[in-house]
């Protein structure tokens, strides 16, 4: 039984959370176009007939000015310290940027093996895939180079039975069952959290957090008590929306995804609080959902 760790790292949007969902075949890391939308380390846990991989999807490592920003990266880095395979994924249809370069400058201090994962290229040309690879070849030492589209499956095998090559044999870690280490909690605050993201566009800074307040199951249904954190009124009447519109359409949506994941009728109820100049405290960042205790 072929066992480890695969940390997932590149720069935000590269597709980080989109490829471990397409693995793990359930949404566990929320997507959307916003940059940071992954804060923590979220562990997928794939199983087949002969391996157990778990795959860590980290936050986009990246410049960062605030608390948040120096946290998440924190965590990125965290995620390389045991891991046996590090995927470096890039978007193919982006230049190689100072960001690309600054992580590939930590990797080097890395004992795991590092692929180079070129994700989105069934909508580049190959003779620029081609270029790519080779510029990027020159910056680093890859194990493998791998292109792929998480969107869309491509490649998507290959990648994991190449991964098993490096892996070593072992027992598992978790029983069949669990593809997650997260708790229902933190999954069901992250889908309301992608709801907010994805509806009000640029309008919601991604700082917003979400927590359940109160989670109530029966035989046949699952109450749900949702609190979003925000920072200024001003984001609180975005999010509430003439008359309740907006914060009515976030629930619905986000009701929809959580009853598939739970697999029963779910009655959610959303609440915004706003909390000003929270992010700079510490104790913040763990009462508040940046840093998921289970």
């Amino acid at each position: 039984m072929k066992v480890g760790f695969v940390s997932i790292v590149g720069r935000p949007n590269a597709g980080k959370s989109t490829l471990i969902n397409n693995i793990i075949g359930s949404k566990i890391a929320i997507v959307s176009d916003k940059a940071h939308t992954t804060r923590n380390n979220i562990q997928g846990i794939y199983n087949d007939e002969d391996s157990q991989i778990i795959f860590i999807d980290t936050p986009g490592v990246h410049k960062p000015s605030q608390t948040l920003g120096k946290y998440m990266n924190k965590e990125a880095y965290y995620s390389l310290e045991d891991a046996d395979v590090v995927l470096f994924m890039v978007d193919a249809l982006e230049k190689i940027g100072k960001g690309d370069k600054f992580i590939l400058e930590k990797l080097k201090d890395t004992n795991a093996v590092v692929f180079l994962i070129l994700n989105k290229v069934d909508k580049i040309k190959k003779e620029l895939l081609f270029s790519m690879i080779e510029e990027y070849s020159k910056l680093f030492d890859f194990k493998e180079i791998i292109p792929i589209s998480a969107l869309k499956n491509d490649n998507i095998n290959d990648l994991i039975n190449t991964i098993k090559k490096y892996l070593n044999e072992g027992q598992k870690y978790y029983d069949d069952e669990y593809y997650t280490d997260k708790s229902i909690n933190f999954m069901v605050s992250e889908l309301v959290r992608e709801k907010v993201l994805r509806l009000t566009n640029e309008e919601v800074p991604h700082a917003v957090t979400c927590l359940v307040e109160d989670y109530k199951e029966t035989k046949d249904s699952v109450h749900i008590n949702v609190l979003i954190i925000v920072e200024r009124e001003g984001i609180k009447k975005i999010l509430v929306g003439h008359n309740g519109s907006m914060i009515k359409q976030i629930g619905t949506q986000a009701r929809l995804d959580i009853e598939k994941l739970i697999g029963k009728k779910v009655y959610l109820e959303l609440f915004v609080k706003v909390i000003k100049n929270w992010r700079d405290k510490e104790k913040y960042l763990i009462e508040f959902g940046f840093k998921e205790e289970n």
